[in-house]
């Protein structure tokens, strides 16, 4: 003892209770996380936020315990008051962490109490973006107090609002401006979380792209694209253009299949084809399975068929499947009626020569068939 520098002599005994302090406080968070691991086993949202805020408070009993030891220390301690105010900030970083890490694990255990693995997850989705969206909004709401504690312990930080007293008008509006994206896209995530008009996995028509719904962050919305592309919107987009919901309140949807024959073709046989094809898909979900003349055009006629399913997916390939059986029960029972062009061959006798058959000009620039958007 004799030999340390005389400023560090009186620091032994606030190091010793500092010490222990922390062994302590060590051991109260050992005992503490299984007693409460135990008891929030039968509630799933507790024992996420207990899981989610193990490491922080690992830091946070020390860090409080320490700040005690230092409260308690004399003024007259050499660095006492810078020490203090240093534990202090690394306590204020540490509950900030706990409350974001607390936060997080209240979404988690509400996500996890509703599964989207199952054949109706309506509710369960709108369950998961209302848990990830507010989570988010708060998280930012929690890591803005606890920088603005930080700053609060410095009292240099008020003088410098001061002294920007005067220009606060022209630095509040280049903030404004600036800022003006962030508070946008946070307002937005607000208005989806409350009023949700989009998701978690619904399926969106976004700008002519059709995707699901993989990712609701603060600031985007992350779009999964169909072949695996992801589109990147911003949240305050969804509340200003127009786009398409296909599964806003039910993800069962309408399917078309469009088809051109011939004027000569039967219907009757076709629309007994169109049912067996839909009672022989598992992905027909039997509610509708309609075969139509929808258009009559100058050289054929537009069948469409309207077929249902459960989910957009689904009803993608139910399409294909009549698609594909209708034109293969056409080619194989009536190929004479398939879309047809007819023309009209005249005879004409040449004095001194040969009979002989000539097409009408106009026959040489037939026009196609037209085809007419879907209703």
């Amino acid at each position: 003892m004799a030999g340390l520098p005389l400023n560090w002599t009186p620091w032994l005994q606030p190091l010793m209770a500092a010490t222990v302090a922390v062994l302590i406080a060590l051991v109260v968070h050992r005992l503490g996380r299984a007693v409460l691991r135990r008891v929030t086993r039968p509630s799933r949202v507790l024992s996420a936020v207990v899981a989610q805020a193990d490491a922080p408070a690992r830091w946070v009993l020390p860090l409080a315990a320490l700040q005690v030891v230092w409260q308690g220390a004399p003024d007259a301690l050499p660095l006492i008051g810078s020490v203090r105010h240093l534990n202090g900030v690394l306590l204020i970083v540490a509950l900030t962490w706990l409350a974001l890490r607390a936060v997080r694990g209240v979404a988690q255990g509400v996500i996890d109490l509703y599964p989207a693995d199952v054949q109706d997850n309506l509710q369960a989705r709108r369950i998961h973006t209302q848990a990830r969206v507010l989570s988010r909004t708060v998280m930012v709401a929690v890591l803005l107090a606890g920088l603005s504690l930080i700053l609060m312990t410095f009292p240099g930080a008020k003088q410098v609002g001061a002294s920007l007293l005067a220009s606060a008008g022209v630095a509040g509006l280049v903030i404004g401006i600036a800022a003006k994206p962030l508070f946008s896209n946070l307002i937005a995530g607000l208005q989806i979380a409350l009023a949700q008009p989009i998701r978690i996995d619904d399926v969106l028509i976004v700008q002519g792209e059709w995707g699901r719904v993989e990712e609701i962050t603060g600031t985007y919305v992350v779009l999964r694209i169909w072949d695996e592309r992801r589109l990147i919107i911003p949240l305050n987009w969804f509340m200003e253009n127009p786009f398409q919901n296909w599964t806003r309140s039910s993800s069962q949807i309408i399917g078309t299949v469009f088809l051109y024959v011939d004027y000569a073709m039967p219907l009757e046989p076709l629309r007994a084809e169109a049912q067996r094809l839909c009672e022989s898909s598992p992905h027909w979900d039997g509610r509708l399975c309609l075969l139509q003349v929808t258009e009559a055009a100058e050289r054929a006629m537009q069948l469409r068929v309207l077929v249902t399913a459960a989910d957009s997916g689904k009803a993608w390939d139910l399409r294909c499947h009549v698609r594909e059986g209708l034109l293969t029960f056409i080619q194989r029972e009536h190929p004479q009626h398939l879309p047809l062009w007819r023309t009209h061959l005249s005879r004409e006798v040449v004095p001194g020569g040969d009979d002989s058959f000539r097409l009408p000009a106009d026959a040489l620039q037939a026009p196609a068939p037209t085809v007419s958007p879907a209703p």
